[in-house]
């Protein structure tokens, strides 16, 4: 890291560390003690996916398919998803979201984000939500190829 700025090794470090620790407090806001966390987590990949079978949602999840089934037949069993035959493979079953499980992605997101709002409306004055903005302007680039 020679090449490398302090100023820049700095950034990198304190952003890892307060994006961790902001993930994990928005995770515990709407956290439902019901579901585990690879359970929320599936269920959050099956509303993005769509219809899927556990193969591709093991694969997208980096997990055993094993595994995702196992999770899967917990998810199955709260009456979050629903698996139907693959209409182009009738050997192989599709997971989509049940309503309850749509109503639960959505909650969810609406509780985190409705916490995070608060908080910056809480914790900080007009001007510091505007410098954050920009900084965010500026961090986005990070998230560009």
């Amino acid at each position: 890291m020679a090449d490398i700025s302090d100023s820049a090794a700095r950034a990198a470090r304190d952003l890892r560390v307060v994006f961790s620790r902001l993930r994990r407090r928005i995770r515990e806001v709407a956290q439902n003690t019901d579901l585990s966390p690879s359970q929320e987590s599936a269920l959050t990949l099956v509303g993005k996916h769509g219809a899927a079978t556990a193969s591709a949602l093991a694969a997208a999840e980096g997990v055993r398919p094993q595994s995702m089934a196992t999770t899967l037949a917990a998810l199955d069993q709260h009456g979050l998803i629903r698996r139907a035959p693959d209409p182009d493979d009738g050997r192989r079953q599709l997971v989509t979201l049940t309503d309850a499980g749509r109503a639960r992605i959505e909650g969810n997101r609406q509780v985190r984000e409705e916490w995070l709002a608060r908080a910056f409306q809480d914790r900080y004055s007009e001007e510091e939500r505007q410098t954050v903005l920009q900084a965010l302007e500026l961090m986005e680039r990070l998230s560009r190829p």
